[in-house]
C-alpha cells in the first residue's frame, strides 16, 4: 500500500508543478497585454489629438506633417470616428472586403460602444467628435494565446499520457500472459497425476465420501488451470443465463465458509436473463469479490448479490457488510500489487477488472462504500458483444472519467 500512497503523492506534486507553469504562463502573457493595452491607449489618444488638430486647423493654414504621420501611423487599431449629427465619417483597420456593408459597420459600432468609452474631442465652432476603437488584432490575440497554449499543453500531455499507458498497459499483458500460461502448464503435470490417483482410490474402493470429495477438488484444479490458460487470449463468450451461473458461483462457496457468513439473492431464478458469457472466468470474479468480502467482514456478516436487468445491460451488485474501502482507494484497489492484508499479492481485483472489461466488454467499479457499514462492487455487462467502435468509445469515455478524477495510472 506505501508504494500507491507515494505513487499517489508523486501524482499531486506533478499536477501542482503543471498547475503552477500554467498560472506563471497566464500571468506573464496577462502582464504583456496589459503593458501593450497601455501602449495602444497612449497611441489612440495621440491619435486623436492629431484628428482634433486636423479638424480645428483653419483652411488657411497648413497642417504639421507631424499629424500627417501620426494620423498613417496607426494600422492596427480599429477605429470608427461619429460625428455629432451621428455621421459615421471614417473608419480604419476594419475587415476591407466588409467595409461596405453597413450592417457591418454598426455591427463593429455596437462592440466598440460595449467595450470601452469613446474618446470625445471638442470642437471650437461647437460640436463634438466622437472617436469610438477596440483592441488591436495582435492584442486580441495575444490575450487568448494562454488559452491556446494550455490547450495544446493539455492535448500533448493527454496524448503522451495514452502513449504511455498503451505501452505500459501493454507490457503488463505480456507479463499477465506470460505468468498465466506458465501457471497453467506447471498446474497441468501434478493435475493428471491427480485425476489418475482418483481412478486407483476408486478402482480399490476407498471411502467412496472422500474419493468424491478429492475428485471434487482435482475438478476445481482443472477449473483453474483453465482460467490460467485463458488470460490474455480471446476467451469464447456463449449465452448464458446469469442467474444461473451466480447461484452456481453461490452453492459452490457456501459449502467452504464458515457459517457465520450468511448469503442474500436477489434475483430470480426462473426468470431467464442471458448475457454473453466466459462462464470460467466470470466465475473467478464472483468467487473473487465473495473472497475479498469474506476477508473484509473477517468471516462474519451477509453478502448480497442483486441483478438488475436494463434494456441493453444487466448490472450486477456484490455487496457487503465489511470494513469498507476509503473513496480514495475506489480505483487503487484494482491496481496490481494493492493488497490490505498481510498474505496475498493483491492480484484478485485486478484480474477481476481484467476479465470484465477485456474478456467481456463489460465495467467493474466500487460502486459506494463506506467505513464499518461495507462496500458495493458493481459489474455491467452487455446483453450484446459491442462492436469495436462501441468499446473503443466507452473505453474512451471511462479514460476521461479517469483524468477528471486525477487517475493518471
Amino acid at each position: 500500500m506505501k508504494q500507491y500512497l507515494v505513487k499517489q503523492n508523486l501524482k499531486l506534486v506533478l499536477i501542482a508543478f503543471a498547475f503552477l507553469i500554467g498560472l506563471g504562463s497566464l500571468w506573464y502573457t496577462n502582464t504583456l497585454v496589459s503593458l501593450l493595452a497601455r501602449e495602444e491607449t497612449k497611441k489612440i489618444e495621440l491619435w486623436a489629438s492629431a484628428i482634433k488638430e486636423m479638424k480645428t486647423t483653419p483652411l488657411t493654414e497648413d497642417i504639421s506633417p507631424i499629424i500627417f504621420q501620426i494620423l498613417l501611423d496607426n494600422k492596427t487599431i480599429p477605429v470608427i470616428v461619429v460625428e455629432d449629427d451621428g455621421r459615421i465619417s471614417t473608419t480604419l483597420n476594419l475587415d476591407s472586403t466588409r467595409i461596405k456593408n453597413p450592417k457591418y459597420i454598426q455591427r463593429q459600432l455596437e462592440a466598440m460602444k460595449a467595450e470601452r468609452e469613446p474618446i470625445e474631442i471638442q470642437l471650437p465652432v461647437g460640436g463634438s467628435t466622437q472617436i469610438y476603437y477596440k483592441d488591436s488584432t495582435i492584442l486580441t490575440q495575444l490575450f487568448i494565446f494562454p488559452v491556446v497554449q494550455l490547450g495544446v499543453v493539455a492535448f500533448f500531455l493527454l496524448i503522451a499520457y495514452w502513449a504511455f499507458s498503451s505501452s505500459r498497459n501493454a507490457l503488463q499483458n505480456q507479463l499477465w500472459v506470460g505468468m498465466s500460461k506458465e501457471t497453467a502448464h506447471q498446474l497441468g503435470t501434478p493435475i493428471s497425476s491427480l485425476v489418475a490417483w482418483v481412478e486407483i482410490l476408486k478402482m480399490r474402493n476407498e471411502d467412496p465420501i472422500m474419493v468424491n470429495e478429492v475428485e471434487k477438488d482435482v475438478q476445481r484444479l482443472e477449473t483453474i488451470t483453465e482460467r490460467f490458460s485463458k488470460i490474455g487470449s480471446t476467451a469464447a463468450l456463449d449465452s448464458e443465463n446469469i442467474n444461473i451461473v451466480l447461484e452456481n458461483v453461490l452453492n459452490y462457496m457456501k459449502t467452504r465458509v464458515s457459517s457465520g457468513v450468511a448469503f442474500v439473492r436477489n434475483y430470480n431464478l426462473n426468470e431467464i436473463t442471458n448475457v454473453p458469457l466466459n462462464i470460467a472466468l466470470f466465475e473467478w470474479v464472483i468467487e473473487n469479490l465473495c473472497k475479498n468480502a469474506i476477508d473484509s467482514m473477517q468471516g462474519k456478516g451477509t453478502i448480497t448479490i442483486s441483478v438488475t436487468n436494463a434494456a441493453e445491460s444487466v448490472v450486477i451488485d456484490v455487496e457487503d457488510s465489511g470494513k469498507g474501502i476509503p473513496k480514495s482507494k475506489f480505483t487503487t484497489v484494482f491496481q496490481p500489487g494493492f493488497t490490505t492484508k498481510k498474505r496475498g499479492w493483491g492480484l484478485g481485483l485486478s484480474l477481476a477488472k481484467r476479465i470484465i472489461e477485456i474478456n467481456h466488454k463489460g465495467e467493474i467499479f466500487v460502486k459506494s462504500s463506506e467505513i464499518n457499514v461495507g462496500t458495493v462492487f458493481r459489474i455491467i455487462l452487455p446483453k450484446q458483444k459491442p462492436t469495436e467502435i462501441k468499446y473503443f468509445a466507452r473505453r474512451l469515455e471511462l479514460s476521461i472519467k479517469k483524468l477528471r478524477n486525477l487517475d493518471f495510472d
